[in-house]
């Protein structure tokens, strides 16, 4: 059976007129039917001749991720644990803003992996391992269980605004099937989400970097977390293989639209990267890049080695990158209370 949540419009198209064969707007009405009134059989699409609808049940599934579990914390961040097709679990974690006007708006943290193979010290998806890559319709389907959560099903004016590639895995570990979710999520008939409020995070890996500036289907941001190639290989081990130095200046060349700016991730460690003469090196590191710096208090995980910085460091911390023309924000940690960090909702329901 067909996984048709796992095919792009022109793949669907195809496929309908090759397999079934229907007309190519037939595939386009079924477009819509998955991701904008987000249907869950074939039955639902009224508007699709109940000869097709029959052809499609015979020939394909709709397959949702599953949800095991919801966590929600007082400050409205709600993390998920899915389920997929095959049994294995992911997280998908919402997390709330309000608009000038007062109306609630949501950011969506998706995975794109089962796991991570990039081994980061400080990460609880790090410390499992990589499982496998996940399929465009798994990535997507995250999209379709939080919709439904939410109660978002006006398309003309959605609650979910903006989408972070931040949850378990590397994206440019698995960059055919986030490329290829990218571009269904740029599609005017179906998600239609602006390339402006989609971002890909990445640790820094070779393949794919260009491919995905080259498409223009996101914006970048780079997980840092250090201003040395020595301490990152402590912090990051495999995401070091990749020298600093060619890293940034790969950055260099990083095609960027008008005011566009590439993204820094820094988490701040207490005592390990948090220090005065790690913010000198960081302005040293970044001084000739278009960039801002995201800094990110850590949230400490139950067994890790690393603590939260103070926040007198952290100000300071802030403080010295702004005195020299460095863009610098510190972003509010949410979730704590639920353990919204990638893999912490997984490790406490397998235990």
């Amino acid at each position: 059976m067909r996984d048709i949540l796992n095919l792009t419009l022109p793949e669907l198209e195809a496929w309908m007129t090759t397999e079934l064969g229907e007309p190519r707007f037939r595939a386009v009405q079924v477009w819509q039917w998955l991701w904008q009134k987000m249907a869950r059989s074939f039955d639902a699409m009224t508007d699709v001749s109940k000869a097709c609808r029959e052809r499609l049940t015979a020939a394909a599934v709709i397959v949702w991720p599953t949800v095991d579990a919801v966590e929600q914390s007082a400050d409205g961040t709600t993390k998920f644990l899915l389920r997929l097709a095959d049994g294995a679990q992911v997280e998908t974690v919402l997390i709330p803003s309000d608009s000038r006007e007062g109306a609630r708006r949501w950011t969506q943290c998706l995975s794109c992996q089962v796991g991570c193979a990039m081994g980061c010290t400080f990460c609880a998806t790090g410390r499992m391992g990589l499982e496998r890559n996940m399929t465009m319709g798994e990535i997507l389907g995250q999209i379709l269980v939080a919709r439904n959560y939410l109660g978002d099903t006006r398309p003309d004016w959605p609650v979910l605004r903006n989408l972070v590639f931040m949850g378990m895995g590397e994206p440019l570990g698995n960059p055919r099937e986030v490329l290829r979710a990218l571009q269904s999520l740029n599609h005017d008939k179906g998600l239609n989400f602006s390339p402006r409020r989609i971002t890909v995070s990445t640790c820094g890996v070779e393949k794919g970097l260009r491919e995905l500036g080259e498409s223009g289907l996101a914006y970048l941001a780079v997980s840092l977390h250090a201003p040395t190639q020595e301490l990152r290989a402590r912090l990051m081990p495999k995401a070091a293989r990749w020298p600093l130095p060619d890293l940034l200046a790969a950055l260099r060349s990083y095609p960027l639209k008008t005011r566009e700016r590439i993204t820094f991730e820094y988490l701040l460690l207490g005592g390990v990267n948090d220090g005065q003469e790690h913010a000198r090196q960081l302005v040293r590191l970044l001084g000739d890049l278009k960039a801002k710096l995201n800094l990110i208090v850590y949230n400490p995980t139950e067994g890790s080695p690393y603590a939260a910085p103070s926040p007198e460091r952290v100000l300071a911390f802030e403080q010295y990158l702004w005195d020299r023309h460095i863009t610098a924000i510190i972003r509010k940690s949410k979730g704590q209370d639920i353990k919204a960090a990638c893999g912490q909702l997984k490790t406490a329901c397998s235990e």
